[in-house]
């Protein structure tokens, strides 16, 4: 039940509404005002008959999600937010797209309260959706039951026409009807409108039957009459075996009489004029601008107290419940367990010793990740079986079958990274996702909001090389570690061996402010020897030295499976009577946040740098200086067995030794 609504107190706050966003919008000189004009009836109908939210616990557990997909329209979400009570004052509403403010241009989780997603590229939010509602859905399967059902929530997004042209919505939107999550909710803003004019510019197809062919439950319905609106929203969450898309047929910058239905009310202010205009029309007051009439803030008040009335509720059965059911508390409680603090220790203790590809040191590895984190859960975009990514023992997810842990993506991997995030947006479980090191650009939108957000995700990449052979240059990763490596945030890890690899799983998964990329090889690599044992635990700080002494006359440094052409490079110099360091750089991001003294330490001022990867040898130009030699590859690769692309590449322990002496004279 919901505080008393009238026709004129829903008008009233619709009209807020907008005019949030319209003088918002004009001040800051800058904005989005047609998109929350438009869908401003649709939010207010959610957020006051449907959403369960309490502002003085803004992370509820078990409170609804809204993601604004759509979120060049930010300034509906801040409406809502400052209306609904939480800590987001007026101020911060006028103080739209500046310097330090709560209400920047679009969503960021983290640094507005009650933002549920970052959002902005289009298509990520309600992917991200999806990922909530799946989470939702597999954490009730392990504690819903016995007369009590602590995940009761739904997921709420509002998405734009942009969102469902961008590809990544439409993988996501496939694999939720796939997965029969019925408690996700899409209101499908149809304004028909994009920034270069009317959609049919680009676009004719019939969404609303795409969608049923996704499995979706699909309505159609005006997106300005509130009593449709909340009929569709009643039915589709009645509807629990299939996702839902509420198509709402709104007009852009609805009651702007020269702007309404236009693309000139996108991404642009209406303009003085023309904001003059729309208020009278709308029978609203020209000043004072940012006008919230005291009857909406006492309904919204009221919603606050209906809203922390339910969650008051919900913490005492949960505490019962709880107390009653300790098995099924225990599952709630390992899907939100923070990692155990000593984990790196307890991997690398049982670290692989062989001689194998690091991706199947990473699947050894991640079964004992596994029963040390059972919040843990991941899967691939339909490579498993390469990518060694199968948590054993554990069923898959499957459509009403949420209790596994292996997830099945799919050849999606613009979904994966989006419903990866919105794992770590809906807080419960940690997720991985895998496939080949060349596909990560099609995850790469994700992964940057990832970084963006400070979201723990895990990818783990293999076939990490043009040592993936005979497949031939198309999936032959050479500028990728590269690429990833310049996303602000990202720890990118390329290890040598299984001591390397155990090293790289548990430092991700210890992190908590940000991605991090597990680099493997398809290639069996041999264990690495390192006589400098008393260093191993700088392999910590992102760059080790694996053998050498203080004064070297060459620093050999290498990633991955070319450390141990490095290692045999100093062993053919020693008998040259020549001293090198091998030093090996699993992380080369947590290495440049080291102390100068530290990477002094490995790099000498003076002592010349060769540096040995199997990619761009421009990235490691700054690490060896002017003088230095940098090996590597700086073309596509080729078709051709391995051991064939190492010799015509120049990638092995002759070529690395016969190159170095040269180098050295």
């Amino acid at each position: 039940m919901s505080p008393t609504l009238d026709s004129k107190l829903a008008e009233q706050s619709v009209r807020t509404l907008q005019f949030l966003a319209v003088d918002a919008v004009e001040q800051a000189n800058s904005g989005h005002p047609g998109m929350p004009m438009g869908a401003a009836d649709m939010a207010f109908v959610v957020w006051s008959r449907f959403l369960r939210y309490d502002p003085s616990a803004p992370d509820w557990a078990d409170r609804d999600r809204f993601v604004l997909s759509a979120g060049h329209g930010c300034m509906l979400l801040y409406g809502l937010l400052h209306l609904a009570g939480y800590d987001l004052p007026l101020s911060e509403i006028r103080n739209f797209r500046q310097w330090d403010s709560l209400t920047p241009g679009h969503p960021e989780f983290g640094h507005t309260v009650g933002v549920e997603a970052t959002t902005g590229p289009l298509g990520q939010g309600i992917s991200n959706a999806v990922g909530m509602a799946l989470a939702s859905n597999m954490l009730a399967a392990r504690c819903n039951g016995a007369d009590f059902d602590p995940v009761s929530h739904r997921v709420f997004v509002l998405a734009s026409d942009g969102d469902l042209m961008e590809g990544v919505s439409g993988e996501a939107s496939s694999m939720a009807g796939h997965l029969r999550l019925g408690n996700l909710i899409a209101l499908y803003d149809d304004n028909r409108i994009t920034i270069e004019g009317k959609t049919d510019l680009a676009w004719s197809e019939d969404v609303t039957r795409r969608y049923e062919a996704y499995g979706w439950h699909v309505q159609r319905v005006d997106g300005h009459d509130h009593e449709a609106l909340a009929a569709a929203v009643e039915a589709a969450i009645a509807e629990r075996d299939r996702p839902s898309l509420i198509a709402c047929r709104t007009h852009i910058a609805h009651g702007s009489p020269n702007k309404q239905d236009t693309a000139d009310s996108h991404g642009a202010p209406l303009g003085a004029d023309e904001v003059a205009a729309t208020k009278n029309a709308l029978g609203w007051p020209l000043e004072p601008t940012f006008h919230v009439p005291d009857e909406v803030r006492e309904f919204f008040k009221a919603r606050a107290e209906e809203g922390k009335a339910l969650r008051t509720a919900w913490e005492g059965r949960f505490a019962t419940w709880r107390g009653e059911q300790p098995e099924r508390a225990g599952s709630w409680d390992a899907a939100h367990a923070d990692v155990p603090a000593d984990i790196t220790d307890r991997l690398l203790a049982e670290a692989p010793t062989n001689d194998s590809a690091t991706r199947g040191h990473s699947g050894a590895v991640l079964q004992t990740a596994a029963q040390l984190v059972p919040g843990l859960v991941g899967g691939s975009a339909d490579l498993a079986p390469s990518n060694k990514s199968v948590i054993k023992g554990s069923p898959a997810v499957m459509p009403g079958e949420y209790a596994g842990r292996n997830l099945h993506y799919g050849i999606r991997e613009h979904a994966m990274g989006a419903v990866m995030n919105g794992f770590l947006y809906h807080g419960a479980f940690r997720p991985y996702g895998a496939t080949f090191l060349v596909f990560s650009d099609y995850m790469r939108p994700a992964i940057r909001l990832a970084a963006l957000a400070k979201l723990p995700a895990i990818y783990v990449f293999t076939h990490d090389s043009i040592f993936v052979g005979e497949d031939g240059p198309t999936h032959e990763p050479i500028e990728h570690a590269a690429a990833l490596r310049v996303i602000p945030g990202v720890n990118v890890f390329r290890p040598a061996d299984g001591y390397e690899t155990a090293l790289a799983w548990g430092m991700a998964l210890e992190r908590g402010d940000g991605p991090t990329a597990l680099l493997l090889t398809r290639q069996t690599v041999p264990a690495i020897e390192r006589s400098a044992q008393g260093e191993l635990a700088d392999a910590r700080r992102g760059a080790y030295l694996v053998s050498g002494t203080d004064r070297p006359d060459v620093v050999l440094a290498a990633t991955g499976s070319e450390l141990h052409l490095a290692v045999a490079a100093a062993e053919a110099l020693a008998k040259d009577g020549k001293t090198a360091n091998v030093v090996s750089i699993p992380c080369r991001e947590l290495f440049e946040r080291q102390e100068p003294t530290y990477r002094k330490r490995l790099f000498p001022e003076g002592v010349p740098v060769a540096t040995i990867e199997a990619g761009l040898t421009a990235p490691w130009r700054d690490l060896a200086g002017a003088d230095g030699l940098t090996l590597g590859i700086d073309t596509f690769g080729a078709s051709a067995p391995a051991g064939v692309l190492a010799e015509k590449f120049g990638i092995t322990a002759e070529s690395v030794i016969e190159r170095v002496r040269t180098w050295l004279g």
